[in-house]
């Protein structure tokens, strides 16, 4: 058989501390400096003799020196985001130039959405890959013709846009079907070089699920990427997996299952936990608020460390909204649970969703502090193209000239309802963070578990870029108060 195209899987450089693709499922730089794992470009990469997989970002390598690695690479495949996609464009096309005959395709979201208007604006791109692009990736690589690719769309010979029918999704997730991404991770990247700072460091994350049959409304990946339909890994292929992970990486503190929803069936939590449980790792995952104590109980004594939940609001007509499928009250009975095991919540939420007002902000905000998790994230709710959020947003005209990202990559609320003004909206997340992490007790459990874990110099670094960004986003919303009041008199002033 003749080699693949010598192909570059390219998570491309961006903003300062951008992490916007590959596997982050809500593209921003972070309040703290935050990168995941390239997981889904891993697993072509995987699949692809003689490839490499150059995660820019987190090994801080320019676009210039992207160029000039691309020079040494017949095919790209790069993974852009909504907020990335005007960098993105720019950079397909200077290596273009730089390599005239590469062949360059661009995965995710954003041309999954609109393949059209990816292949209108740049004219770099051959072909773009709709949804999971594992096996189009590879099939292009491997010499087959566009016309018999499946999930694909590409310009015919008149320069009409050719879009081939729908891939079905991937179905067979074990290896020797699929690789395993901790063999690309340590043969391609620095492990040491990806931080999340409520996850232990060095971290590593991987999946063992695919999809996610929640409906909520706002969430961009299982509408646009990886689908509804919930597929899982055998149970020991992930222990096998796992275990060859913690050889391969002895110095690696925490494993994460970076899954739409990890624990979303009992069953088969529970068989993977005792399979998990003699490895002795530790490890955190996704979880909903509707996995029950034994589950947990399940998790905690397999090695479960920390869970990420999308609390998103505790405003119980919001929830009903973005048809999260949970309630205010089982929320709080999950968090009991969780704090009675002793297992740690990184509970995240969202401002600016369909129905909020002031009072459901206020809601939310005493509904954060009396859970009382460990870590929050709080952020400004987007309405990316393909989600049901999306429509709602541009159907009633609530989507405003401001961008999602200011220039620097950071948030941005684009959605206003009447009564909500963005302004207040960022204003109000940075007054979330504050009233949380500045309580007493919240503040002396940061500080004390970075003198348990020793990471006092990690604590302070990320304490000082919080400080900053929080500085940014009192500026930005100064700066939109002042506007709008400006706006408004002048709009008396024409009117009188």
């Amino acid at each position: 058989m003749n080699k693949p195209l010598k192909t570059l899987l390219l998570n491309p450089p961006s903003f300062e501390n951008f992490d916007g693709g590959a596997s982050s499922r809500w593209p921003a730089v972070r309040e703290i400096e935050s990168y995941w794992y390239p997981v889904w470009l891993a697993y072509p990469a995987g699949l692809l003799e003689g490839s490499r997989l150059l995660d820019a970002p987190p090994h801080h390598i320019s676009a210039e020196e992207t160029i000039e690695i691309a020079k040494g690479y017949e095919f790209l495949v790069l993974f852009t985001s909504t907020v990335g996609w005007a960098g993105d464009h720019a950079l397909a096309q200077a290596i273009k130039r730089a390599n005239p005959t590469m062949k360059i395709t661009f995965v995710g979201p954003p041309v999954t959405t609109d393949p059209d208007r990816a292949l209108n604006e740049c004219s770099a791109i051959d072909f773009v890959c709709r949804r999971e692009f594992d096996f189009s990736v590879v099939e292009f690589a491997n010499g087959s013709p566009l016309e018999e690719i499946l999930g694909i769309s590409y310009r015919g010979a008149d320069g009409a846009h050719i879009h081939n029918p729908d891939r079905p999704q991937v179905e067979k997730l074990d290896k020797p079907d699929m690789p395993w991404v901790t063999d690309i991770y340590a043969r391609d990247m620095d492990v040491t070089r990806y931080n999340v700072p409520f996850l232990l460091h060095p971290y590593v994350s991987l999946y063992s699920t695919r999809g996610c049959p929640a409906q909520c409304t706002f969430c961009l990946w299982p509408q646009t990427l990886s689908g509804h339909a919930w597929r899982k890994r055998s149970t020991d292929d992930v222990a096998a997996e796992m275990a060859h992970a913690k050889q391969l990486f002895p110095h690696v503190k925490e494993f994460f299952f970076d899954d739409d929803t990890f624990n979303i069936q009992k069953a088969r939590t529970i068989e993977l936990c005792a399979k998990l449980k003699p490895l002795g790792l530790t490890w955190s995952c996704t979880s909903r608020v509707t996995t029950d104590r034994d589950t947990l109980k399940a998790m905690k004594e397999a090695g479960c460390r920390l869970l990420i939940v999308g609390f998103e609001s505790g405003d119980p007509q919001i929830l009903k909204n973005i048809k999260k499928g949970a309630t205010v009250e089982r929320a709080r009975d999950f968090v009991k649970d969780c704090h009675e095991l002793g297992l740690i919540i990184h509970a995240d939420f969202i401002l600016g969703l369909p129905g909020e007002t002031k009072q459901s902000i206020r809601n939310t905000i005493d509904f954060a502090k009396s859970l009382d998790c460990e870590t929050i994230q709080v952020s400004i709710a987007h309405a990316y193209p393909g989600t049901e959020f999306y429509d709602f947003a541009a159907k009633n005209g609530f989507i405003t000239n401001q961008k999602m990202e200011d220039d620097q990559g950071h948030q941005m609320a684009h959605i206003e309802y009447p009564g909500l003004p963005v302004e207040y909206v960022m204003e109000m997340v940075h007054r979330f963070y504050d009233e949380y992490y500045f309580r007493p007790k919240a503040a002396f459990r940061v500080v004390w578990k970075a003198i348990v874990n020793r990471d006092v110099p990690r604590l302070y670094v990320e304490a000082k870029s919080f400080m900053k960004l929080r500085a940014q986003r009192n500026k930005a919303s100064r700066k939109m108060k002042e506007e709008n009041a400006l706006k408004a008199q002048e709009s008396v002033s024409m009117n009188a």
